[in-house]
């Protein structure tokens, strides 16, 4: 397939995009057996541009703008090939619900954001279709990186005692970065070759450049297009090679080169800010529900049908627990009427929680669908309760693994580029970014 590829990459390639025209599309990468052709690189780069200029910061040169898209699309392709290899799917079902949830994002209906989609002369499917490769390439992280990763307890513990000793974790920093890479197994001139180059952006930066637009131009980082910003971060939450480095800056300020295994990094701290928690309170419901699965036998109008007439009961005068022993197809929950105790935010799919959060005590829904089935809940009680504790060794094992998961990330990322057949069309290209 790949020799195809090659040979077949000679040639012109001619797309027609309306009644007799015609245009000359080439081959500008080959990435394995896939081809990147000009036009996903020119439509790419315009989508770019587009959101630079929607947030007002500095556009790179065409040339660099150019590179640093296509090796975007380089990382693109190999993940998507990946996911196909190892039968990642995203099901319509699936990227129905995600459209939904970003309409709703941006206070719309789907139907008033394929409109809005429409004036901004963004065709509504290549708009899907590329929802649906970040569903793809956001599962296949989940696959190979953050489902493998594990903290043991001992970990946990040492990743608290080091935070205390560190102090003042309620800080947080804004910081940018930018990367000068080596690929893997490198060769000590190679290793060289970059930290020279780390020292002469450097210089370049402390000279007066602005950050954003060498970070643009020179970054091998996963955000250099965003001029290489990280965003807010908590010591806790930053990679690991930069938590002893960030402290000790003064806003403004950039760090010597850090040496990791992806090569050398060049850190700016930008703003420092407080954010003092407190104790945590958290809501809590005690519900129950009652839940009949769909199948071959029973359909949707069927079962909503048959949940309404128990919830008419239940307002009636029967005993809800009795109908959900009776009734309720959640084994675990039915022996013992229903009952699911005590839920905290995040320990139910969000479909249900949002219906018993909205309930008073005692209240029942109405029939309603999540993932399941269909259910109808009963809020028994609510409350707040103390969660400090608990809430803080949580959010310390979201933390430490939210920071393995981006370290894990970086590296894989590194080797799927390495070890692919990767070879650049492009005329100002010359085989390198």
């Amino acid at each position: 397939m790949r020799v195809v590829f090659i040979l077949f990459s000679l040639f012109w390639i001619i797309h027609s995009y309306g009644a007799g025209n015609l245009f000359l599309d080439r081959i500008v990468a080959v990435v394995n057996d896939e081809a990147i052709l000009e036009s996903e690189l020119e439509q790419t780069s315009q989508n770019i541009e587009a959101q630079l200029e929607a947030k007002g910061g500095p556009m790179p040169p065409t040339d660099i703008l150019e590179k640093q898209v296509l090796e975007r699309l380089v990382m693109q392709h190999l993940q998507l090939q990946l996911a196909e290899r190892v039968g990642i799917r995203v099901s319509d079902d699936m990227l129905n619900e995600a459209l939904k949830n970003i309409a709703q994002h941006n206070n719309l209906t789907l139907s008033e954001f394929r409109d809005k989609l429409k004036e901004s002369s963004i065709p509504f499917s290549a708009f899907r279709e590329n929802v649906r490769e970040e569903i793809t390439i956001s599962q296949l992280h989940k696959r190979e990186i953050e489902d493998r990763i594990t903290i043991s307890d001992a970990e946990l513990d040492n990743f608290i005692a080091t935070q205390k000793k560190q102090g003042n974790q309620d800080a947080q920093y804004h910081i940018a970065h930018i990367l000068v890479a080596i690929p893997e197994a490198s060769s000590p001139e190679e290793i060289q070759k970059a930290k020279k180059q780390a020292q002469q952006i450097i210089e370049k930066l402390r000279s007066g450049a602005d950050f954003q637009k060498v970070a643009m131009s020179y970054s091998d980082g996963h955000q250099a297009l965003e001029g290489g910003d990280l965003g807010w971060r908590k010591l806790s939450q930053l990679p690991t090679l930069f938590v002893d480095e960030i402290p000790k800056l003064k806003v403004g300020e950039l760090s010597n080169p850090i040496r990791s295994p992806s090569g050398f990094h060049i850190v700016k701290l930008l703003e420092v800010k407080g954010d003092d928690v407190g104790e945590k309170l958290v809501p809590q419901v005690h519900a129950r529900h009652i839940l009949i699965r769909t199948d071959e036998l029973k359909g949707d109008e069927e079962i909503e049908l048959r949940l309404s007439e128990l919830r008419q009961r239940a307002l009636l005068g029967e005993k809800f627990t009795e109908l959900a022993r009776a009734h309720s197809e959640d084994k675990g929950s039915a022996i013992k009427g229903g009952d699911l105790g005590w839920v905290s935010p995040g320990e139910m799919v969000p479909q249900f929680e949002q219906v018993i959060y909205s309930l008073n005590p005692d209240e029942i829904s109405e029939p309603f669908k999540t993932q399941f089935g269909w259910h109808i809940a009963q809020v028994v009680a609510k409350r707040e309760k103390n969660m400090t504790d608990s809430y803080s060794r949580n959010k310390a094992k979201q933390e430490l693994h939210a920071r393995k998961a981006e370290e894990n990330l970086e590296d894989w990322m590194r080797q799927l580029r390495d070890e692919a057949y990767v070879e650049y069309r492009l005329d100002s290209f010359n085989g390198e970014i």
